[in-house]
């Protein structure tokens, strides 16, 4: 005879609040972002990972997209 109870209580996850340094590195391998810079008194674009480092600059937005497409990154916007 089966005694075993079938008790399918789900248990309720609780997911602790993620910290500033927790959402610096949410999708540091997946996004990239770009700024308008000054660079030896010209305009152009630097290109940052998600965490805020620079990856490089490039002279137009066009290159700079063509950049993070070529390191397989998604560029996002900011608001």
């Amino acid at each position: 005879m089966n005694t075993n109870k079938n008790t399918n209580k789900t248990a309720e996850t609780r997911v602790p609040p993620m910290s500033d340094q927790d959402l610096a590195v949410l999708g540091l391998a997946d996004v990239a972002y770009l700024r308008p810079v000054m660079v030896d008194g010209k305009p152009g674009f630097a290109v940052h990972a998600a965490n805020g480092n620079r990856l490089g600059v490039a002279p137009s937005r066009d290159i700079a997209r063509a950049f993070i497409h070529e390191q397989e990154l998604e560029a996002v916007s900011l608001h």
